[in-house]
């Protein structure tokens, strides 16, 4: 993700003001399980915004604070974004799970030995439906860039 002094961030789980990074780290983090689960109910809810209360509802084997602490955590690895509203602390992620799939991704392409082979590969394990949504993306890609 290179980036000039004119030219904003492109990363899009990038939670920065105004990022200028050359090599943004945004969404990059890696996520344990119960982190995982919880970034799961806040992209899948229908209110943009979600308080404790409402994700710890969706894990009743765990205690509040557990379910608070990890949306704190999240908060402090760039996935969530956090406000006050009079008492309750509203949570929203920072991008998409798609977002940050893709941000990962390309994380690992860049850390990889070799790029190509793990390309090759991946494409050859799509399913039918992931391979057609990789080609029409490849197809509008191409317009957008000529």
């Amino acid at each position: 993700m290179e980036m000039n002094a004119t030219t904003a961030c492109a990363n899009p789980m990038c939670s920065c003001d105004d990022c200028r990074c050359d090599d943004c780290m945004c969404g990059v983090a890696r996520l344990g399980d119960l982190e995982r689960r919880v970034m799961k109910i806040v992209w899948e809810s229908d209110d943009p915004e979600s308080s404790v209360r409402e994700v710890a509802r969706q894990f009743p084997g765990y205690a509040y604070t557990t379910v608070a602490t990890v949306l704190d955590r999240l908060h402090g690895k760039g996935m969530l974004h956090r406000r006050m509203e009079g008492r309750t602390i509203r949570y929203s992620a920072v991008g998409s799970q798609g977002a940050h799939t893709a941000v990962l991704m390309r994380r690992v392409l860049d850390d990889g030995h070799d790029p190509d082979a793990a390309l090759r590969l991946f494409v050859q394990g799509l399913s039918k439906s992931e391979s057609s949504t990789l080609r029409r993306a490849l197809t509008r890609l191409r317009f957008i860039r000529a």
